[in-house]
Parts: C-alpha cells; sequence; structure tokens
C-alpha cells in the first residue's frame, strides 16, 4: 500500500482494479485542513487520463505489476512471439500493442515487456536498431542542400526518411522512439 505522500511523477498505482501511472503531480496545502495531493493519472490499459485528488490520509493500492526481459523470436500473423531466455517459455503478445514500432524490431533483440495481473500492457524496446536499406532511389548529383531528404524502404515495408546519400544495401541506424534515421552504419 501507497500513502498519499509517497505520490510523485510516474508512480504506478492501482485505482478501481486497473493500473495507472502519476502523469502530473502537486502538492497543495491550504491554510486550515489536510494537505491534498492533485493528480493526473493514464490509465495503462486503455490510456484514458483523468484527474484525482487525494487527501494525506488516503491510502493506495501497489498494482501487480511484473516487468521480464524477453527476446523477440518471430512474428505469427497479428501476434508476435517472445522468447523467456531463462525459463524458453514463449509468450504471444498482439501486434497492435507496439503499433508501427513492430516494424522495427530484430531478430533475439531484447525487450522489457511489462505483464498486469499476467497479460502484457507495455512493450519498452532498445533506443536504436540497426537495419539494411531494401529500396530507395538513388541520390541526385548537385541536389545536396541542408536537409534534403528521400524516402526508404525497410525489407519489411517500413518507410522512413534518409539523406541523399543513402543508397540501397546500406544499413543506418533508426531511432526507435520517434521512428527516424539516426546515422549510417556501413556502406553497402
Amino acid at each position: 500500500m501507497f500513502t498519499a505522500s509517497d505520490l510523485r511523477k510516474g508512480l504506478k498505482i492501482e485505482l478501481d482494479g486497473e493500473p495507472y501511472v502519476v502523469t502530473e503531480f502537486q502538492f497543495c496545502k491550504p491554510g486550515k485542513g489536510q494537505a491534498l495531493y492533485r493528480c493526473k493519472l493514464r490509465n495503462m490499459l486503455t490510456g484514458a487520463s483523468m484527474d484525482k485528488t487525494f487527501r494525506s490520509v488516503d491510502k493506495i493500492d501497489k498494482p501487480d505489476l511484473e516487468e521480464r526481459e524477453l527476446l523477440f523470436s518471430y512474428e505469427d500473423g497479428d501476434a508476435l512471439v517472445f522468447l523467456d531466455a531463462d525459463t524458453y517459455e514463449q509468450v504471444s503478445i498482439p501486434a497492435s500493442l507496439l503499433g508501427d514500432k513492430r516494424y522495427l524490431l530484430a531478430d533475439d533483440m531484447a525487450c522489457s515487456v511489462l505483464f498486469y495481473r499476467d497479460r502484457p500492457i507495455d512493450i519498452s524496446l532498445p533506443f536504436s536498431v540497426e537495419k539494411r536499406i531494401a529500396k530507395t532511389d538513388p541520390g541526385v548529383r548537385g541536389d545536396t542542400a541542408t536537409n534534403v531528404t528521400k524516402p526508404a524502404w525497410l525489407d519489411n515495408g517500413y518507410e522512413l526518411q534518409v539523406p541523399l546519400f543513402i543508397n540501397e544495401g546500406d544499413v543506418i541506424k533508426i531511432d526507435i522512439r520517434t521512428g527516424t534515421y539516426a546515422e549510417r552504419v556501413r556502406k553497402a
């Protein structure tokens, strides 16, 4: 159990049987009466936000969260299959949980998966991944204005913008948080 004085930004709590994360926090001490803790909470299952005020005597439940390090194994239709390296257990996770970031997964990539009551609710990927460019147009010689980009595609169909000097077969580093080009690793 947490008390209201434990509240801070980033803390994960449970209200009405659902997990929430504190996204904003404000302490208020009126001249008379108890201290108040005003919080903005985001539901970790649905993504909905809500405002909640706690009194200093309130008790708050801890959610049943477990974070496990899993390795990406393969894609099976609309599911992503991960492997627990310790127990060799396969965990199937809906691809919709990752959205477009699923195209940036690499074989044996270590991911941190957050479970709520043995149900996966969030996946944290590494900050960057190296991928090979499968298709892009050649850069036009002389077209070297600053920050000029062209479309490029990975072998799985993911499209992103890259600088003109990137060619087919080049290996680039992609920032997973934004899904954008970061740097060239190797030339083809």
